[in-house]
């Protein structure tokens, strides 16, 4: 009887923190041995001259989702995770939205039934807390974190979303007291209100004054507001999809002072730009997605960003809209740009184009990679070390990178169902040509090879990242009620 299930044997392997030749030994699914000659197994695959990396952990992605409006996500749990391990991603997280007047756990419940039966990869949830009334305040949601759905998403805009910075006190109260984790989506709504009212009054209507409706500054205040709400309650924050040099500014100022403040920012922003939005007609809406693309001189302020260590995750923020009137002009066959649904997909092609626009062009080595793209993420989010890295006793979730093989991405070639990719005719060297979950290869040369519900739910602990600082701006504490002065 061989000593493993599979042996992955003579890949080069990177982690968070080193980079290594080894054998990779799997049994039951899990890692359990890492070495050199190691005893033969049942499968063997020869990784010798090729990459192995961490499975990707893609920790904001939106999967089978209703927005706000109705609109429901092209991609269900079954497209979703199938593109994703066709790119190297092995894990997800995506959200269970609660709607005004919506129980969260029914939201919660809803996302689990949805994603049992199709899901190709392991799974976490994180919630979005649209409405908290008492019952969610007092009942549901610290009951939700106690099952093991440790964050959650607030939003700053959005009209059905938006929560007043009272209701923001009080549930990162919530948060602070029950140890979980919170993101917020920080640009000021009202300057968006104002802005668009005025561009749209004016007959400026095309997808280009998307991003002049939410300029830098309204990240940017946002961001600071934020900030400064999680100050007053000692609660640490991780800020999405951050897109500009100055939301970057607001939370490196906020590091220095000492608070704990994390950051994520998306492939979109490497990648594209207000430019992009100026194609002829509505193609513009292919890249609109909130925070919007900045300008295209901005994007080295975003890698300067990730190369100072400022971001903890890169994420897809994967939103698919399709383009037609069930996506992007849901409300309209010819709607303003404030009419034209947000979002664009990018499972599939997070790790590829990061990799090749990172690792391979030298703004980052394979380490910070692998740090950004799995290990931050899975650290953050409860899952590690099960995910995230390649350890003895954690998941044999892995992909086999050929770091030369050169892709021209189109969608003819993704695996989602989405109908267009706005990185169409982008190229990139390094692609993963196989990939693990729990030691099973579900994808290989562009081929899924896995099924619909092998995913299993990942029940999450809480993070260290939510620990409080134990430094209150003031000496009251308004979630204990303890004054010590």
């Amino acid at each position: 009887m061989a000593a493993f299930d599979l042996v992955v044997r003579g890949g080069t392997i990177a982690t968070s923190s080193d980079v290594y030749v080894a054998d990779i030994g799997v049994k039951d699914g899990r890692i359990v041995a890492l070495g050199l000659d190691l005893a033969k197994g049942e499968d063997e695959v020869d990784a010798r001259g090729k990459l192995v990396l961490p499975g990707g952990v893609d920790a904001h992605c939106h999967i089978e989702q209703k927005s706000s409006l109705g609109i429901l996500c092209a991609d269900d749990f079954f497209t979703a995770t199938r593109s994703a391990v066709c790119g190297g991603t092995t894990t997800v997280i995506p959200f269970a939205a609660q709607h005004r007047g919506m129980s969260l756990r029914s939201a919660v419940n809803d996302a689990l039934e949805r994603a049992g039966a199709k899901a190709v990869i392991d799974y976490g949830l994180h919630m979005i807390v649209s409405d908290p009334t008492e019952q969610v305040l007092g009942q549901e949601l610290p009951a939700l974190i106690r099952d093991g759905i440790t964050s959650f998403k607030i939003y700053m805009t959005y009209d059905l979303l938006k929560l007043n910075d009272r209701e923001i006190l009080d549930i990162m109260s919530v948060a602070r007291r029950e140890g979980a984790f919170v993101m917020v989506h920080a640009e000021n709504h009202e300057a968006i209100a104002w802005l668009s009212e005025r561009l749209l009054s004016h007959g400026h209507v095309a997808p280009k004054f998307h991003p002049v409706s939410r300029p830098m500054p309204v990240e940017r205040e946002a961001t600071h507001r934020a900030i400064a709400l999680s100050e007053l309650v000692d609660v640490p924050i991780l800020i999405v999809h951050v897109s500009g040099a100055e939301a970057i500014e607001e939370i490196a100022r906020a590091r220095a002072r000492g608070l704990r403040v994390y950051a994520e920012t998306c492939t979109q922003y490497l990648t594209l730009a207000a430019e992009d939005l100026e194609k002829p007609g509505l193609e513009g809406a292919r890249c609109m997605c909130a925070p919007p693309p900045r300008e295209r001189a901005n994007q080295e302020l975003v890698w300067r960003g990730i190369q100072t260590r400022v971001f903890d995750v890169l994420s897809s923020d994967h939103a698919p809209f399709k383009f037609d009137n069930t996506g992007k002009f849901f409300h309209s066959p010819k709607p303003d740009f404030k009419h034209i649904a947000n979002g664009v997909p990018g499972l599939e092609v997070r790790m590829p184009i990061f990799f090749s626009e990172g690792v391979g062009k030298g703004r980052i080595d394979v380490r910070e990679f692998v740090a950004l793209t799995a290990t931050n993420p899975a650290r953050l989010y409860g899952i590690a070390p099960r995910k995230g890295s390649i350890v003895v006793g954690g998941d044999a979730d892995f992909a086999i990178w050929d770091t030369e093989k050169e892709v021209t991405i189109s969608q003819a070639i993704l695996h989602d169902a989405m109908d267009a990719t706005p990185y169409e005719g982008f190229k990139v060297k390094g692609w993963p040509i196989a990939t693990y979950s729990r030691g099973e290869q579900i994808a290989r040369d562009f081929e899924f090879t896995g099924k619909a519900g092998r995913g299993r739910y990942l029940k999450r602990e809480l993070s260290p990242a939510s620990r409080p600082l134990g430094r209150l701006p003031t000496k009251f504490d308004p979630v204990t009620g303890i004054y010590s002065g």
